[in-house]
């Protein structure tokens, strides 16, 4: 799992899986052979201890032939004992100093992969997690959910501010490009959304991909938040219910949506036009959801001056334009209106 904010322009994609070995037995090879590296040359300098001179006592024995291979491997030595002859200084410089080299890679290596590179994931994950307040969780990063990162980066929405969770690697680098925060895992578990931050979330969009995993994801996150907003794409009519049984805010269902357009583009040439007009970001016109101002408590809907006002949440009750209650706006309501695009 990863989770960090882009600070590159160009990815290098590289063909990679995770490793079968467990970490035991992948730290287990490293040992084993950094010590048949050093009982290679231990043996060499065994067979071929005449080569060296003990500047201390002038004899060569067991324990000197193995201190001097460890110190040679680890070090550069010390200069007590020493190769005298061509044949060993030789030895020493075309294969002793590359297994030098070699070991320490394979120390260092070892000590990033095992130690270094985790402690400063969780260092900058913590930095990211601090930063996460009112953010927007786009779970899924299909063509639903990478569309809505698109359309709300478009309307202003500063990419910082939204976390994709996917489990696709090819689908997080889209939305690591785009400046988003990106975090690969499984969305259905509560460790996942709790790296997250949901409960400091301001929105949740869930598009799985299939409706049965979608609506999973929609329980754990309310179980997690139980006042974020979330939305949840659904394809399947029958499943729009147990979507809002979960916990969703928004039930969208595309396939109906469709409908929709087509019936409209039957009853004028220009009324599916405008639906998506209202829509996009890129349209002459948008909706905008707000709550009522002060100043607005007591004027009716068609009073308020920032837009065209055509709906009022009152409750979690909808009240239309047209309708009674709509002439008196009350402290708490929130108001849908109509506004001109606002120009870059």
């Amino acid at each position: 799992m990863k989770l960090f904010t882009p600070r590159r322009t160009d990815i290098t994609t590289l063909l990679r899986r995770r490793s079968s070995l467990p970490v035991w037995a992948d730290l287990g090879w490293r040992v084993a052979l950094v010590l048949a590296l050093i009982l290679l040359v231990l043996m060499v300098h065994w067979f071929h201890r005449d080569g060296l001179r003990d500047t201390i006592d002038g004899h060569i024995s067991f324990v000197d032939v193995l201190y001097f291979t460890t110190v040679t491997i680890s070090t550069l030595g010390y200069g007590d004992i020493v190769p005298v002859t061509p044949q060993a200084r030789l030895f020493e410089t075309i294969v002793v100093t590359p297994i030098r080299l070699i070991v320490w890679l394979m120390f260092l290596g070892t000590a990033y992969s095992f130690f270094i590179r985790k402690t400063l994931f969780r260092w900058r994950m913590a930095q990211i997690q601090k930063m996460l307040e009112g953010h927007i969780i786009v779970i899924g990063f299909g063509v639903s959910g990478s569309e809505a990162v698109r359309e709300m980066i478009a309307r202003g929405t500063a990419p910082e501010k939204i976390v994709v969770i996917d489990t696709s690697a090819a689908r997080l680098e889209e939305a690591e490009h785009m400046g988003c925060n990106v975090i690969r895992g499984d969305a259905t578990r509560d460790r996942t959304l709790s790296d997250v931050r949901i409960s400091s979330a301001s929105a949740v969009l869930v598009s799985a991909g299939q409706d049965d995993a979608s609506i999973l994801i929609t329980l754990t996150a309310r179980h997690l938040a139980a006042n974020v907003p979330i939305s949840i794409v659904v394809r399947n009519e029958d499943n729009e219910v147990l979507a809002r049984q979960a916990g969703a805010t928004t039930v969208i269902n595309p396939v109906s949506f469709t409908g929709l357009l087509l019936a409209g583009s039957g009853d004028g040439p220009h009324i599916s036009d405008y639906i998506a007009d209202l829509a996009s970001s890129a349209g002459r016109v948008q909706l905008h959801e707000r709550l009522v101002s002060a100043n607005e408590v007591g004027k009716p809907l068609s009073a308020i001056t920032t837009g065209l006002g055509v709906r009022i949440i009152r409750d979690g009750r909808i009240i239309g334009f047209a309708d009674d209650e709509a002439q008196t706006l009350r402290d708490g309501d929130v108001i849908l209106e109509i506004i001109a695009r606002q120009k870059a």
